[in-house]
């Protein structure tokens, strides 16, 4: 099957995260990438790499850029963010950015596939499991 695009409007207050989820859920994608995403934020929080904690950027930002991927069982995105000074963040998306005015995003969606987040023995994180379905290799 062919990879199915969804594109997305979230709306002011919406989380980010958890709304880049649910429409997951709401359009049955269990295997989903997110090919682009812009808009703006109120209070970007994002989780650097070898970071435990999430960094907040006060105050209202821009997406420049957003991608990942998104598994029946949870998302894994990053973004880059320009504050109101101009400056740029990047990092992993955690949850708690609200959406200020907009956040359009495209969605693809591969059916023959499926996502899941499973434990890894090596880097001791859950991590992306891939798995072929409906037949065809």
């Amino acid at each position: 099957m062919e990879p199915r695009l969804v594109p997305l409007r979230l709306m002011p207050g919406d989380d980010l995260r958890f709304a880049l989820e649910r429409a997951c859920e709401r359009n049955a994608i269990t295997a989903g990438f997110v090919v682009a995403g812009i808009g703006s934020l109120m209070d970007a929080k994002l989780r650097f790499a070898g970071q435990a904690e999430a960094t907040l950027a006060p105050g209202p930002s821009e997406i420049l850029t957003l991608s990942g991927s998104v598994a029946a069982n949870g998302a894994h995105l990053h973004m880059s963010v320009s504050t109101h000074a101009g400056h740029v963040l990047g990092g992993h998306v955690v949850a708690g950015n609200r959406v200020r005015t907009t956040v359009e995003v495209l969605l693809a969606s591969l059916p023959d596939w499926e996502l899941r987040r499973e434990p890894d023995a090596v880097t001791g994180y859950a991590e992306l499991a891939i798995r072929r379905v409906g037949g065809g290799e």
